[in-house]
């Protein structure tokens, strides 16, 4: 049977007064699956083609507290909060390098597949090398 599970995008905006952006991520989130879950991985080239000083140990770093802040393991005040809070929480809207894009919602049999259909079809480009937030 489906269920209904929302997703955002993980951007990387490294010039905010610009605008311009790159999908580095995504986390999704199913309340009736009891799941909670992001996938990111940074593009370089294309993060340095925006912004040849971006400084990418600092990105890396914010995309990986995406991944963590997901996990059962979950350190520091977000472990307290249920996969919802922690969903509300991470895809808040926010005026930094890394954040959420908009809400979205679908009907999913498989959650994770979903993650993984997301992230190949909106953020990974074909072709492309990349490697993941550390």
């Amino acid at each position: 049977m489906k269920a209904v599970y929302e997703y955002a995008l993980i951007r990387v905006v490294p010039r905010i007064e610009r605008g311009e952006l790159i999908n580095a991520g995504v986390i999704v989130y199913c309340q009736p699956r009891d799941y909670l879950c992001a996938k990111a991985e940074l593009d370089e080239a294309r993060l340095l083609a925006l912004d040849p000083g971006a400084d990418v140990t600092a990105v890396r770093q914010a995309l990986a507290v995406y991944e963590r802040a997901c996990g059962d393991d979950t350190p520091g005040p977000l472990a307290r909060e249920s996969r919802g809070g922690r969903f509300r929480w991470l895809t808040a809207p926010r005026s930094t390098v890394v954040q959420a894009g908009p809400v979205h919602a679908g009907l999913t049999d498989d959650p994770a597949a979903e993650l993984e259909h997301l992230f190949a079809r909106l953020v990974r480009a074909p072709g492309a090398v990349r490697t993941a937030p550390r």
